[in-house]
């Protein structure tokens, strides 16, 4: 019989020793990485190349890959009308001490910057007509192709029984939590993962099968701070967010804001509150 694993470990990459695995992604992927350009976040670390590429390394752990699978940026990469970076390669390896895979995949390296850098905004981007239209654009191929694949927003697999769960913990009023429209979705729409000036959007290992209107919710949600963005949000991904399945994203993107891990510090708060009457009397009337 194998011997039995040790439970995985609770780390976080920004102060985790990494050294190890940029020099295996260095030798299987037969590139330099400039150190100097890492981006450190809890699960992943990102940086330049020497070829002028960018390489993403991620932890994921057993229980994640056995509900979705660890290669969402190589799948993403069949995706047709969607601007994000041209993937290059990849490479997945088992760590020998720890029930967790390591896995790094090579794109194209994005010029500009991330629009926000973090999930919400705090003030307007000033984006362009054309950012725009080319997010629209994207969102609309993006829902019009098959996923082989459960979205998991937050690393989890969002599923009718964690709608269920996540809006009747805060909004017991609304009876009928049934979403009725599935669609793809990057699952990580947030403000952080898309780029700017010139549209893309990147980080797509969460994607997959999702409520329509999840990735409209998330950036609308993280955008409530800004009420002109939010507004601009809404307004362009209307037909997204005034359906019923639409509707109910958006209160499951209010129920995380306002619910038991709320922040009085949060600059959404309080504009969350007043949308979520909004939209539990919209679903109740509807």
């Amino acid at each position: 019989m194998p011997l039995s694993m040790p439970p995985e470990r609770a780390v976080d990459l920004r102060v985790e020793p990494i050294d190890d695995v940029l020099d295996r992604v260095e030798r299987s992927l037969h590139v330099r990485l400039d150190r100097d350009t890492v981006i450190r976040k809890r699960r992943s670390v990102g940086m330049r190349t020497g070829r002028n590429t960018w390489v993403r390394a991620e932890r994921r752990s057993f229980q994640r890959i056995a509900s979705q699978g660890g290669n969402g940026s190589e799948m993403a990469a069949v995706l047709r009308g969607v601007v994000m970076p041209r993937w290059h390669a990849g490479l997945t390896w088992r760590d020998e001490h720890e029930p967790v895979m390591w896995r790094a995949d090579e794109t194209d390296f994005v010029t500009g910057s991330p629009v926000g850098q973090a999930a919400l905004m705090i003030e307007d981007p000033q984006l362009t007509n054309t950012w725009w239209a080319e997010l629209t654009a994207s969102l609309d191929a993006l829902a019009s192709q098959p996923a082989p694949r459960i979205a998991t927003p937050d690393t989890e697999s969002i599923t009718q029984d964690l709608v269920d769960a996540t809006i009747s913990q805060v909004f017991p009023e609304v009876a009928d939590l049934t979403i009725d429209e599935w669609a793809p979705a990057h699952a990580d729409l947030t403000w952080a993962n898309v780029m700017g000036p010139q549209f893309c959007i990147i980080d797509w290992e969460d994607w997959g099968t999702a409520p329509r209107g999840l990735d409209a919710a998330t950036l609308w949600g993280n955008a409530l701070a800004v009420p002109a963005l939010a507004k601009r949000v809404w307004t362009e991904r209307r037909p997204d967010l005034e359906s019923r399945s639409g509707r109910l994203m958006a209160l499951f993107t209010c129920a995380k804001i306002v619910g038991p891990y709320a922040h009085e510090a949060d600059p959404r708060l309080q504009p969350a509150r007043k949308e979520a009457v909004r939209l539990v009397e919209e679903l109740q009337s509807s």
